[in-house]
């Protein structure tokens, strides 16, 4: 990539902004890979995904505030500290859950106190997917102990009722509402 930068006047010239709508492309493909299960189209989907992480990288490194290695140091130091049943925890510490459940909240927990949020929606992009930003919404108020009752006066209470459904029962809505929309769709 560094090379690319230096020899390809069109890579030369981007920079995180104008990169951001291909990282949201490569995204959307990569879940339509997943959505496909053909693995080597996922292979190459990823491949895409990995090429906007090392092209941000490289990017931040020219401007002399972070390199790729930062970047994954970042995620070993973040995989180490939030997942103590796989890494230790300190002595004196309670032992680590092994249950899928239990070690969820004990990731969000840490992960609650490395943010110190003020609010609900702090650090959630609006720009996210509706059903996801309510999925969303809803796991953090109910961590917060403000568990949402929504209002099915109107289609959007009610949907927002469907969302909190498909949390109760362990469904992703966003991924079951795709899966429904591909059912509809005559194959390929």
């Amino acid at each position: 990539m560094r090379r690319l930068r230096a020899e390809c006047a069109w890579k030369a010239g981007q920079t995180h902004r104008s990169l951001a709508r291909y990282l949201l492309e490569e995204t959307h493909e990569t879940l339509e890979a997943i959505d496909t299960g053909d693995a080597a189209l996922l292979r190459e989907e990823l491949g895409d995904l990995l090429l906007q992480v090392y092209f941000h990288a490289v990017i931040a490194e020219e401007a002399g505030e972070f390199t790729i290695d930062d970047v994954a140091g970042d995620i070993i130091a973040k995989m180490h500290r939030r997942n103590p049943h796989v890494f230790g925890s300190e002595p004196g510490d309670t032992p680590a859950p092994t249950d899928p459940a239990r070690i969820n909240e004990v990731w969000e927990s840490i992960k609650a106190s490395e943010k110190q949020r003020t609010s609900v929606t702090e650090g959630l992009p609006p720009g996210l997917p509706a059903l996801l930003y309510a999925d969303k919404v809803l796991d953090r108020l109910e961590r917060a102990g403000r568990p949402a009752a929504p209002d099915p006066a109107d289609l959007g209470g009610r949907l927002l009722g469907l969302v909190a459904e498909a949390r109760t029962t362990g469904v992703d809505p966003e991924q079951a509402l795709r899966d429904a929309v591909r059912r509809l769709l005559p194959p390929d």
